[in-house]
């Protein structure tokens, strides 16, 4: 009998093109698993390598689905803080006005 093929509630692409690679694509890819692993997600949050996204102008980038929310020019640092903004909603609530 095979595996079962379960589907995460969300999903980070992380360009490794070439250019996103060279850039730091693969440096951030390596945090976010790092990431998910210890706040004890995996399974429910999944990181994907995803070949060139034609994007290269604005290596490296990222999107988190199914939000649909792109990121550009990512530091591993900026991956890091939204991997907690976006994943573990560590977002301070906006002030109501």
């Amino acid at each position: 009998m095979s595996k079962s093929f379960n589907t995460p509630d969300k999903v980070i692409y992380v360009c490794t093109g070439s250019k996103c690679k060279k850039k730091g694509g693969k440096d951030n890819g390596k945090a976010l698993r790092s990431l998910i692993k210890e706040a004890g997600l995996k399974g429910s949050v999944e990181v994907v390598k995803t070949e060139c996204t034609d994007r290269c102008d604005f290596a490296p980038v990222m999107s988190f689905q199914p939000e649909n929310v792109w990121m550009h020019h990512v530091t591993e640092q900026q991956a890091k803080q939204a991997f907690e903004d976006k994943i573990l909603k560590k977002t301070p609530p906006a002030e109501k006005f």
